[in-house]
């Protein structure tokens, strides 16, 4: 059993909201997509993406697939067949191209999550008190970090560090990356676009999400916070509680 929240707001500075989101709950499968192009191309680029992957999830659903190698097939397929349409409708339209979208999916299962993602746009869980990044940025700072050419501290303010390397639509081939991660009763999934989590400190994110508010008041306070601190992105949040 799994308490829901979600919220999608397109910030202060923003003229287009740019994410979106999807939730299904009878399926157990949340969404969160961050589009990026000129003009509109950002918002199609991610409504395609959420679009795409629901109705797979809605047509075949998940009771299937058993092991976690089964659904992390499942979401790869499904990630493919958005980067497909995403790519298309880019080369069929001069105005939508070069568009893409990040994409982060959480499958609730028993008492495990299954987790797939692509860019910047990010899954955390959190338990007793504390935040923990389940998945890793696909972004052009992040490979320096890992290559130790710069520190965590000095990614954080950056020039470059909201280039991505990886997103649906710019390639033929999608490469997104999967994580399982074991539940408890109690523990919070949170998905979210870096509208959030690029602006609020992590100190401040714990906070709101240690309140045990219900999930849509969490995520109405956590999208508060993001604007209280400049509001510069399109924010989207969806938290689920065990």
């Amino acid at each position: 059993m799994v308490q829901i929240g979600f919220k999608c707001h397109k910030g202060i500075v923003r003229e287009n909201n740019e994410d979106a989101c999807f939730v299904i709950p009878s399926h157990d499968v949340y969404i969160v997509a961050d589009g990026v192009g000129g003009n509109n191309s950002g918002e199609v680029a991610s409504r395609t993406a959420v679009t795409e992957i629901a109705e797979l999830v809605n047509k075949e659903g998940l009771d299937k697939c058993q092991s976690a190698e089964e659904i992390f097939g499942f979401f790869y397929d499904a990630l493919e067949i958005a980067n497909n349409s995403i790519y298309k409708l880019g080369m069929e339209n001069e105005a939508n191209r070069g568009m893409a979208t990040t994409a982060v999916a959480a499958f609730v299962k028993g008492e495990n999550a299954y987790i797939s993602n692509i860019g910047d746009s990010r899954a955390y869980l959190f338990r007793d008190g504390r935040l923990n990044k389940i998945t890793t940025d696909h972004t052009y700072v992040n490979e320096l970090i890992s290559k130790g050419v710069i520190t965590e501290e000095e990614a954080e303010n950056h020039k470059q560090r909201n280039v991505i390397t990886k997103a649906l639509g710019t390639e033929m081939l999608a490469e997104p990356d999967f994580y399982k991660v074991s539940l408890l009763k109690g523990d919070v999934l949170m998905l979210c676009s870096d509208g959030l989590h690029g602006e609020v400190p992590q100190e401040v994110l714990e906070a709101v999400l240690g309140r045990g508010l219900s999930m849509n008041d969490t995520c109405t306070l956590l999208v508060d916070e993001a604007i209280r601190y400049g509001g510069r992105d399109n924010i989207t949040v969806v938290c689920i509680r065990i």
